[in-house]
């Protein structure tokens, strides 16, 4: 079954998904809400925004809290009464962990850990939490296939493979499903176009809307498996109702295509009728060449389907952005 919008859950399911105001967050935040189930929202609003979330406030079936997963006290009260997490709250960007390592470390995680810990003391079903690609590391071979892994590029990749190997921990010794959603190139509404780390496409598109030149790291033939956020926000629905036999496991999560950047740049500009050129810099610290997933395990066991192939995804994020910036 493709899609999310048919998953039934119990009655009174509550969910809790960190990072809720951010891009990948304040989505689930939505979808969860639009099937009629509860959903708590955990925040600090250091990379998320209000304004993500604003059209949840009078929505009774939700609940915001701000609060920080580096503070044990604040993740065990998020998820007293929670049947699911969805452990969305991180710091991204490769190149930024590069210049804050201590930072990544205590965030990415000691934060990871307390939500697992507050997940396992309050008897939480299912705890589903974001991954990364960049685990795979300068592993060169395409497809990427989970258990083929490479030697990390990045704090940031380094704190992701830690994430895995907890989960795994606490589905091994403590008796808590974990699922771990290798995420590839995620993009699509609410995703921030703007700061130095911010997502090639949001940022081509609001660069090119105002006529500037956006400026392109490398030659522009990198690849990347792009993955629209509706199929995201199928794979963490799908994985809440995964096999317990499948819990300590990791899952890419992509449509399984591959896109260039300058083939991207240039279908951006076709599609907002602009007549720019790119500038081309310097290739980004950490950053791998071609990226591009095998889902068949996520496909054989979380009955994952994406929906979304690039060009469908591109053309409702390009009307977003029209809409929105």
């Amino acid at each position: 079954m493709k899609g999310y919008k048919n998953l039934l859950f119990p009655k009174h399911s509550v969910f809790l998904v960190t990072g809720g105001a951010g891009f990948i967050g304040s989505n689930l935040c939505e979808a969860i809400l639009n099937l009629g189930y509860r959903v708590r929202c955990l925040d600090d609003l250091s990379t998320g925004k209000q304004t993500n979330v604003r059209m949840f406030v009078n929505n009774p079936n939700y609940k915001f809290i701000q609060g920080d997963i580096k503070d044990l006290d604040t993740c065990l009260r998020a998820c007293v009464g929670i049947d699911y997490v969805l452990h969305q709250a991180a710091w991204g960007s490769v190149p930024r962990s590069i210049e804050m390592p201590l930072f990544y470390c205590a965030n990415n995680i000691q934060g990871m850990l307390n939500m697992l810990e507050a997940a396992r003391r309050n008897n939480v079903k299912k705890f589903v939490y974001a991954s990364s690609s960049s685990v795979y590391g300068d592993e060169e071979h395409l497809p990427k296939i989970e258990g083929v892994e490479g030697n990390l590029l990045s704090p940031y990749a380094l704190t992701k493979r830690c994430d895995e190997e907890w989960a795994k921990q606490y589905s091994m010794h403590y008796n808590l499903d974990t699922y771990g959603l290798r995420y590839f190139n995620v993009f699509g509404r609410r995703q921030d176009p703007d700061g130095a780390y911010a997502a090639v496409i949001p940022k081509f598109i609001k660069q090119l809307l105002n006529d500037e030149s956006p400026t392109i790291n490398g030659d522009g033939k990198q690849s990347r498996d792009f993955t629209y956020i509706e199929n995201v926000i199928e794979a963490n629905l799908k994985a809440c109702l995964a096999p317990k036999e499948a819990a300590g496991q990791s899952f890419n999560i992509a449509y399984g295509g591959r896109e260039y950047l300058i083939d991207i740049y240039y279908s951006l500009t076709r599609a907002l009728n602009k007549n720019i050129e790119p500038l081309f810099g310097q290739n980004r610290k950490g950053d791998i060449k071609h990226s591009n997933a095998d889902i068949s395990k996520a496909r054989a066991i979380l009955g994952y389907e994406p929906e979304y192939n690039f060009e469908h995804g591109l053309n409702e994020a390009i009307e977003w952005y029209k809409t929105n910036l």
